[in-house]
């Protein structure tokens, strides 16, 4: 791991303070992907900023729906009675991700960020895309089974976010609120925050240099209460899905009047449906594993 400094802000004008003095630098909540990385030696940020005292924090109902602080803990937004109630599938997404331990330490903001499993993207050996542009896709051909098939690209077929809570929160059309250096914020979709590969995988977010999620914004919705999340993986617990799956309903007198459907494991970025029309990603990329082949395809 390489040499580095760390800060600890108490504000957002700190925390972009600190990262911009030293360029490379990286925020740090949980820590529960970035220092891996850092012991892999994957990314050498120059310095820490630790954020975990910003006030990006609560759990509170709103008009415009749930509004959950991006610095709450996976667990508590995963056992808060509000959340099993109006969004059980955002619960269960939390609770069936990683182990106990961990889930007490990440922070949503952090879940939403975290990076691709691609074992070759997690291993300096080999080239990377993401890592270093123009240096070669080795998935492309190679180890693959668990990497995407619809949304890639000739660059890159990892998935761009592999965890479970944005394929709920795409399901319900969360909001995620964003602020940039200069302290202004803005709202983005969560199914428009993440990147398909195309020519420049190395791009995964539509986040700006030095820009944090400061919430997420659940609308209130009659499909949200009737929802569950389905998660297939190879081993029981502490795994990645292989595919996963969002779904709500909207009941009215024993009828299901809309379906609402996010998709993931199997999709660079979550693909979300209602029983109307498609949300997100039209013209998506289908790769066939081992092929080495894409073909265009409608998400």
């Amino acid at each position: 791991m390489n040499d580095f400094s760390y800060a600890q802000a108490t504000t957002a004008k700190d925390a972009v303070n600190f990262l911009t003095e030293k360029p490379q630098s990286a925020y740090i909540a949980g820590g529960t992907t970035l220092l891996d990385m850092m012991k892999a030696n994957l990314t050498e940020p120059p310095r820490l900023v630790d954020i975990t005292r910003l006030p990006f924090t609560g759990i509170e109902q709103t008009k415009d729906g749930l509004r959950i602080g991006a610095m709450e803990r996976m667990n508590a937004v995963g056992e808060h009675p509000l959340v099993k109630e109006l969004f059980p599938a955002v619960s269960e997404s939390l609770l069936l991700a990683a182990s106990p331990q961990l889930r007490n330490m990440a922070s949503i903001g952090g879940n939403i960020l975290q990076r691709t499993r691609c074992g070759y993207f997690r291993d300096a050996a080999f080239p990377c895309n993401k890592r270093v542009p123009g240096s070669g896709c080795p998935a492309l051909t190679g180890d693959n089974h668990n990497l995407a098939i619809l949304g890639v690209s000739e660059s890159c077929i990892a998935n761009a976010y592999p965890g479970d809570l944005s394929v709920a929160l795409a399901a319900f059309d969360a909001v995620l609120t964003l602020e940039n250096t200069k302290g202004k914020q803005r709202q983005v979709l969560v199914t428009n925050f993440y990147l398909l590969p195309g020519n420049t995988p190395q791009k995964e977010t539509v986040l700006e240099p030095g820009e944090l999620i400061v919430a997420v914004t659940i609308p209130m919705a009659a499909h949200a209460k009737r929802s569950t999340y389905l998660k297939v993986r190879e081993r029981a617990s502490y795994a990645y899905a292989l595919a996963s799956a969002a779904v709500g309903l909207d009941v009215q007198s024993g009828t299901i009047r809309a379906a609402h459907v996010a998709l993931g494991g199997r999709n660079t970025l979550a693909l979300a449906r209602s029983g109307k029309s498609a949300d997100r990603c039209p013209g998506y990329r289908s790769y066939i594993p081992g092929s080495g082949r894409g073909s265009s395809a409608r998400g």
